[in-house]
């Protein structure tokens, strides 16, 4: 068992980020709820206190007794966390004059101290607060300050308790990852949690987990389920079973190109093509949720079938991350949403689940995967949405749309690689618009096809900004997509941002 840290969540935006700064140190976190802190679990090594958007003062706040925690293990509190701490210990906290936000200069005032002591000079910090700390407890020392907050840091005595009121975790901190470093050898961990000891550990655990059950996988082509595959049959070799559904949305060859990689990569991978069912389910349908629901239902209906052509299947594996399980834990009644990535499975299969990834973040996702000897090109893929093109394709479904929509998009990502532009990209795609238009080509006048590109940057998809690709480039990919694609007459640039934009147009 890895040791751990536990990053108590107080409902901050900023947690998971707190997490991901813990595992990047090859230190191994868990992310529970405030109320749910795992006592009895020797693993345990030290804790984090997340922010919130409450005020410790606000009658709704989440609030925990800390004093066991304190008594046991190192202790960091951020933000709301150190607030908490100095208040449940007899401290006061108040609503400051001006909402503390944005960038400050720390200065350090115990050059001793094992968390902060290294900051010799001013550097920046992150501030995002709305309340501050105006009195601690007599065993509460301060260690560090800002210009519009005497109390930006401090320690407890005879304790190995800090709380600090800025963000150590965010990138704006000039040097929070030291800090946060600092804390961990504080705790004492041996930070052994890398790539290749989780594929060891988790190779392990499924074997004895699954023992000689037979499994079977839904396969995407994205890079969450080809991981969860590969980690699986590197555990169970042919018990086994992918199933790989064109539902005729996909991108151009994609079908035979991801069973092509998947033969390299050794698996069993039974490829469907459903192509035929989907377009006559999706026939003259035009709203999108409507499309939307058609093809999942559709997806579900044939994987199921051809699961039971099976015999002795005892589990469904699947491909969800750590993020989707934190957004399904409640810590206020309500649970944001649903984890299981292809809903309504298990229940309808009577199975049971393994989700080997249910822990990683994506970017730890991606390291798994080249660390499993996965092809680059494989583990950076761009997210593409499980309806595919059914929701670029605005409007009704017909094989003559999909193949105007696929010859663009591939045009579009093509060119994207050969320019160096791809890896630069969130996200990027071909929309084909229920819109024509008058052209001219050659002496003859045209009526046909709009199509829309869409490329956008971002980091975990909840914002992103459309890309500014150069002219040149864009003016490259119009002509050709106006040259080569049968039906298309003109090309536009979607340059919306999200918000208010979402990334897809349905």
């Amino acid at each position: 068992m890895h040791e751990k840290i536990i990053i108590l969540d107080f409902g901050s935006q900023t947690t998971q980020l707190i997490g991901r700064r813990v595992r990047e140190l090859n230190t191994y976190c868990e992310i529970v709820p405030y109320n749910k802190f795992p006592f009895g679990d020797d693993s345990v090594k030290g804790v984090i206190l997340s922010g919130s958007p409450f005020s410790v003062n606000d009658t709704e706040a989440f609030k925990t007794d800390l004093n066991e925690i304190r008594d046991q293990y190192p202790v960091l509190g951020i933000c709301y966390g150190a607030q908490l701490m100095a208040q449940s210990a007899g401290g006061a906290v108040e609503k400051s004059d001006s909402r503390e936000y944005g960038r400050a200069r720390l200065r350090v005032t115990d050059k001793n101290d094992p968390l902060l002591g290294f900051i010799i000079q001013e550097n920046q910090v992150w501030m995002s607060h709305g309340d501050t700390i105006v009195r601690i407890p007599d065993s509460f020392r301060v260690i560090a300050s800002t210009d519009d907050v005497a109390l930006a840091a401090y320690r407890v005595d005879n304790e190995k308790t800090w709380g600090v009121q800025f963000h150590p975790e965010v990138f704006h901190t000039e040097r929070g990852t030291e800090i946060l470093d600092n804390f961990l050898a504080v705790c004492g961990v041996k930070k052994d949690w890398t790539p290749a000891s989780f594929i060891e550990t988790t190779v392990q655990e499924l074997k004895e987990q699954l023992g000689d059950d037979k499994v079977i996988l839904a396969l995407s082509g994205g890079v969450d389920s080809s991981v969860t595959a590969v980690l699986l049959n590197k555990a169970i070799g042919r018990n086994l079973t992918c199933i790989f559904v064109d539902h005729g949305l996909l991108r151009k060859n994609e079908f035979e190109t991801v069973l092509e990689n998947y033969e390299h990569l050794g698996l069993n991978v039974i490829g469907v093509d459903a192509k035929t069912y989907f377009y006559k389910e999706l026939e003259g349908v035009t709203d999108p949720e409507r499309k939307r629901k058609i093809i999942g239902k559709g997806f579900i209906d044939v994987f199921d079938r051809e699961a039971h052509k099976l015999e002795d299947i005892k589990w469904l594996a699947q491909g969800t991350i750590y993020p989707d399980i934190i957004e399904s834990l409640s810590i206020t009644g309500v649970t944001i949403k649903s984890h299981h990535n292809v809903g309504g499975l298990p229940e309808k299969m009577h199975l049971k689940l393994c989700e080997p990834l249910k822990l990683l973040f994506k970017d730890e996702v991606r390291k798994i995967g080249l660390e499993l000897g996965m092809q680059p090109h494989l583990i950076h893929r761009h997210p593409f949405p499980g309806p595919g093109l059914g929701i670029r394709i605005l409007g009704d479904i017909t094989p003559e749309k999909v193949r105007i929509a696929q010859d663009a998009d591939d045009i579009f990502i093509s060119n994207l690689r050969t320019a160096g532009l791809y890896d630069k990209v969130w996200q990027a795609g071909a929309i084909l618009l229920p819109v024509q238009s008058v052209g001219v080509m050659g002496d003859e006048r045209t009526y046909e096809n709009t199509v829309a590109l869409r490329a956008v940057t971002s980091t975990d998809a909840m914002t992103a900004d459309w890309a500014h690709l150069p002219y040149e480039f864009l003016a490259k990919v119009s002509n050709e997509i106006i040259n080569k694609v049968k039906g298309v007459n003109r090309v536009v640039y979607d340059i919306s941002s999200k918000p208010p934009a979402t990334i897809e147009w349905e």
